[in-house]
């Protein structure tokens, strides 16, 4: 048996090859009674979570089983997974091309008891949006940048462009999507600031804008760092994603948040250079390479420290290799769960100790029938 600690525990854990990525469903199960525990309090304020970390439709039925009918996701594939899965309403947090609005349609088609919406931040998209979709409108979802940078019109501009697209008649506008990326310190008293403070301009931007189109807006708002603040407003819904299988980096840098990592890498120890430093079966194709090293955090390796990584191969230094042996088990759990689970096909379960089954990450392809 491999224990690192009471909650990840691992019989015969030789018969699984590594690198693998472990789930502990039990432990994502609490994840989600936790996320939704945060936003109970609020009126009118629901869990629409982001799929775009687990990938997979086990993790989606968990959610639905607790009554979570609304989702976010980034990709046709995750929002096809989603419509495999029976979800209600699916966001795609991404603004369509024509290509993709092809794909979106026939995504409507195949499903025609989820609805789904998706992004805009231009009246140039908005306009081919509404061609496109001209015979059976789109919902959409007005892309709000509040300091992020990435997409979405500033939040002065937003309403010219509402009241402009609004008159088109092959999309719908719903509601406003606001992604704050770029809000991530440690400090609670920062976020909290930084959060406060967009809420105040979204929110008087969903007010004008109600008044100007005389219909009530959906505003879904945040990602995990900014979760347990928007959790508190009402009539909003928060999209956290990486809350599922949370991970050392969130964890490490908002431990005040009641979430535990899920998911773990098995890895080995493959060979041992010299007297302080040794190799595991853990490189860069099994872990997500874009946070700076460490990457991992691996459980019960006292006083050891990650020093290189390679494609297939991770060095750590140690006081002493004596003590370790050539093959002998580790578990580690990744700084970014996210773009970690894009690299495994499947994820094995471990469910009272012992390997249960296999969950296929079957959105980690870019397409899966349509």
């Amino acid at each position: 048996m491999i224990t690192n600690s009471k909650l990840y525990k691992i019989k015969e854990v030789s018969a699984i090859d590594s690198p693998a990525l472990l789930v502990f469903p039990e432990i994502v199960e609490k994840n989600i009674d936790n996320a939704l525990h945060m936003v109970s309090s609020s009126k009118n304020t629901f869990l629409r979570p982001h799929i775009k970390t687990v990938k997979c439709i086990e993790v989606v039925r968990m959610a639905l089983s607790k009554g979570v009918d609304r989702f976010k996701c980034s990709t046709i594939a995750e929002a096809e997974l989603l419509g495999l899965a029976g979800a209600k309403d699916v966001l795609l947090s991404y603004q369509l091309s024509k290509t993709k609005a092809n794909r979106f349609s026939a995504l409507r088609q195949k499903f025609p008891e989820t609805n789904f919406s998706a992004l805009v931040d231009n009246s140039v998209s908005a306009k081919m949006l509404s061609n496109f979709f001209e015979k059976e409108p789109l919902t959409v979802f007005i892309d709000v940048n509040v300091g992020m940078d990435r997409t979405g019109i500033k939040t002065n501009e937003a309403f010219e462009l509402i009241k402009e697209i609004d008159k088109f008649q092959g999309i719908q506008i719903k509601g406003l999507h606001i992604y704050d990326g770029h809000v991530h310190a440690s400090q609670i008293e920062v976020r909290k600031s930084q959060t406060d403070a967009i809420f105040n301009d979204v929110s008087e931007l969903r007010k004008n804008t109600e008044k100007q189109i005389n219909r009530k807006l959906t505003m879904v708002i945040g990602g995990s760092p900014s979760f347990p603040f928007y959790a508190k407003q009402e009539e909003v819904e928060c999209s956290p994603g990486t809350f599922f299988f949370w991970d050392a980096g969130y964890g490490s840098s908002f431990a005040e948040m009641p979430f535990t990592p899920a998911a773990t890498i098995l890895t080995r120890v493959i060979s041992i250079i010299n007297k302080t430093t040794m190799c595991f079966d853990l490189g860069t194709k099994a872990t997500a390479s874009d946070p700076p090293l460490p990457r991992v955090e691996i459980l019960n390796l006292e006083n050891g420290v990650v020093v290189n990584q390679f494609e297939e191969h991770l060095i750590v230094r140690v006081p002493d290799t004596s003590i370790y042996q050539i093959g002998e088990p580790f578990l580690a759990i990744p700084y970014h769960i996210c773009p970690t689970v894009n690299l495994y096909e499947e994820l094995v379960v471990i469910k009272d100790n012992i390997v249960s089954n296999n969950w296929e990450v079957l959105a980690r392809n870019r397409k899966i029938t349509i």
